[in-house]
């Protein structure tokens, strides 16, 4: 059991400018080993492309819940998720009968069209706000550029030299998500979170949040580490996709969000991961398999269904 303490905070700076990153490998696979989540710096995204998604996420969460609605979350996983309308019954962690506390936008990528041949694909919802597009999609670009560099130094981390799983990641599956949390009541009931505990269940999760606080992640025994912001730094996390194709060795920790702190709370959650149709099992070099292979499309499809209304069969009158 490796039982820790405080989030690790790696320094990006060799990767991003092409230098020798024997020593960002060991400590990568330390942090990831470890604890599963770490603090990046130097990471080489401009922090105005920050700043004004984080300005662009608060103009659109102040729109009128009329406007919202009008691009509700569709079956392509793109639009307004309203609040109390995401449960995360999938969850192993806690016992979890309410909805989270929270509301966003999410954004995926841009296909002109739907192929029914590709799970999620499709094009964008957009609200009516001026420049709204343009800095989501810069922000998801520049995110997108930083995940491959970090996919790539997760790689090295674990000893993989067989490259061949980037080619899933040429085409990736994004996901961009601009949240807010409201305050949760002084007396709120200890089952009701902004997030409930969770592991995300892609390959990178890059997070930026606002100055409020509320991340919180769980160590081995079961206690609740806080993860408060540090200016300019995004906490990086491991998904369960990203676990199995290490075969155990970077790991996928619980984590949750609760806001006590009486002020609503932004956060802005990227999640890199690979084209839906990627097969995803232990990758050569890492020793026995310890998981069996499974398709990151089917996978989707049963999670984003037993958590959301807008994936499931019509018929059915349940919700995410």
């Amino acid at each position: 059991m490796n039982e820790f303490t405080e989030i690790p905070v790696l320094d990006l700076a060799p990767l991003i400018h092409g230098e020798d990153t024997t020593k960002l490998s060991l400590e990568f696979l330390e942090a990831y080993g470890k604890t599963g989540f770490g603090y990046v710096i130097n990471h080489g995204v401009d922090p105005d492309v920050r700043t004004a998604v984080f300005a662009a996420s608060k103009r659109f969460h102040a729109l009128s819940e009329a406007a919202k609605g009008a691009i509700a979350l569709d079956k392509n996983h793109r639009g307004y998720i309203a609040i109390n309308t995401s449960t995360d019954v999938n969850s192993d962690l806690a016992k979890v009968t309410k909805p989270n506390q929270s509301a966003s936008f999410m954004m995926m990528r841009e296909d002109a069209e739907v192929d029914p041949n590709v799970y999620l694909s499709g094009p964008n919802q957009w609200p009516e706000l001026d420049g709204f597009r343009d800095t989501c999609e810069t922000y998801a670009k520049a995110m997108t550029g930083l995940g491959h560099k970090l996919l790539g130094l997760a790689l090295g981390a674990i000893g993989v030299e067989d490259r061949a799983i980037l080619a899933a990641f040429q085409e990736p599956t994004i996901w961009l998500r601009l949240l807010h949390y409201p305050p949760q009541p002084p007396q709120a009931p200890d089952d009701l979170f902004g997030s409930a505990p969770h592991k995300d269940f892609g390959v990178l999760t890059l997070l930026a949040q606002d100055d409020v606080g509320g991340l919180q992640v769980q160590t081995p025994s079961g206690h609740w580490v806080d993860a408060p912001p540090i200016e300019d730094a995004f906490v990086v996390n491991v998904g369960d996709m990203l676990h199995r194709l290490s075969n155990g060795k970077l790991l996928s920790t619980p984590h949750r969000v609760i806001n006590t702190s009486g002020r609503e709370r932004y956060s802005v959650p990227f999640f890199f991961d690979p084209h839906v149709s990627a097969d995803i099992a232990p990758l050569p070099g890492t020793g026995r398999a310890e998981f069996a292979p499974l398709n990151f499309g089917e996978f989707l499809r049963s999670e984003l269904e037993a958590s959301y209304e807008a994936h499931q069969d019509d018929t059915s009158d349940s919700e995410p």
